[in-house]
């Protein structure tokens, strides 16, 4: 085995150009795996993590009022206290389209919505100076507001400067009672649209500035994931009995979604792993061509051999380990270039994109797998030559 062994490395070093062509389909193949497979993970991992951001035991509630099938606000929260078991918190949701302002200061792309107390705990977010919003404000409609980060520095010049200062939403004059911690990690994305360029007001008062009569939207959260299904179906039971029709509501868990998302990506994963594979089947044939060609040019040895006592198994494990090793090196040159690239090309894309270690085992595992069936006919081949007429090819 170690002399077989010792004579596929020097057959391959004497060849280096024919080695090195047989070995690139070998290497293209296995780095398209590795390339592939962690580039679709390390997306994955980021739709995750932008999922789990929002909140991946959210459960948002949609539905269309209509003049003898509504649902106030206070039908909500005692459906929210009845069932406090299932579910940690509860807010209705009013999005209001407005320009913020402060004296001279204009900010076109805040997210402005009215909310309830506990929409910070939803969005898991504390606050760094004031207060929050509180049911006194809701019930009296008070013009409150509560602030994210980088509105508090781009109108105040900072959160403490912020507390009791005037803030304008459509003309519509506002105090601002509490701002949020900072939340944008990275300084060069503490911009426009970031996280933390938001206002948020009562919802009682977002209802009367949008003009809606009634408000359709909430988000709840449950204790833990896997009482979403549960909570869910408590939600769809409720609506059913005041609406009368599921064709006015909606009902959807965000964990459902990332569950189907999981689906769907593992599903991309698998089918651009194996177009990928296709390159390793291609590479199999180069292998066998190459082996054949390599018993042909040494006929006349394998003739030698065989006169001098060489039996069948000893010049087939030959040229199996030829072909395996000639497969192995081409894999291991794969993984390393598969794995630089997957990480590269994962930086540009800005995911991380590590090779995965099931694409680095499959795809390793594969290519030797091919090296040992595609060098098995060539190997046959060599092993039942007749001596006689291996020893009179010239």
């Amino acid at each position: 085995m170690l002399q077989s062994f010792k004579m596929a490395l020097r057959s391959i070093w004497g060849n280096k150009l024919r080695s090195f062509l047989t070995m690139l389909g070998i290497i293209i193949g296995v780095a398209s795996v590795i390339i592939l497979v962690s580039i679709v993970n390390g997306y994955m991992s980021y739709t995750l993590n932008s999922f789990t951001s929002m909140g991946v035991n959210q459960i948002t509630v949609n539905f269309r009022a209509l003049p003898s099938r509504t649902i106030s606000v206070d039908e909500f929260y005692e459906f929210y206290e009845e069932h406090s078991d299932l579910f940690a918190q509860m807010t209705p949701t009013v999005s209001v389209s407005a320009t913020v302002k402060h004296e001279s200061d204009t900010m076109s792309s805040t997210s402005v919505g009215g909310y309830g107390e506990e929409y910070i705990y939803i969005k898991d977010f504390e606050i760094e100076y004031g207060r929050n919003l509180v049911y006194a404000d809701m019930a009296s409609r008070q013009k409150v507001a509560v602030i994210g980060a980088y509105v508090a520095s781009e109108l105040y010049g900072g959160g403490q400067n912020a507390i009791g200062e005037d803030i304008k939403l459509n003309g519509d004059v506002f105090t601002v009672v509490g701002v949020v911690e900072q939340q944008t990690e990275d300084a060069s994305d503490f911009d426009d649209g970031c996280t933390d360029d938001f206002v948020w007001i009562p919802y009682s008062r977002a209802a009367k500035m949008s003009r809606n009569a009634t408000i359709s939207n909430y988000t709840f959260t449950s204790y833990d994931i896997n009482d979403t299904d549960a909570c869910t179906a408590a939600l769809e039971s409720f609506l059913e009995d005041k609406m009368k029709s599921d064709s006015f509501y909606t009902v959807t868990a965000m964990s459902s979604l990332m569950d189907s998302l999981n689906e769907m990506i593992a599903m991309m994963s698998m089918l651009l792993g194996g177009i990928a594979g296709i390159s390793l089947l291609v590479a199999g044939v180069g292998v066998m061509n190459i082996m054949l060609v390599s018993v042909t040019e040494r006929t006349r040895e394998i003739g030698i051999r065989k006169a001098l006592g060489a039996k069948k198994s000893v010049i087939m494990q030959q040229f199996v380990i030829e072909a395996a090793v000639t497969s192995t090196i081409g894999g291991l040159i794969g993984i390393v270039l598969g794995g630089l690239a997957s990480t590269g090309i994962g930086a540009l894309m800005g995911i991380e994109s590590p090779p995965t270690v099931t694409a680095v085992i499959v795809s390793f595992s594969v290519s030797v797998g091919i090296g040992l069936i595609f060098g098995y006919m060539p190997a046959s081949r060599a092993a039942n030559l007749s001596p006689i007429d291996a020893l009179r090819s010239e």
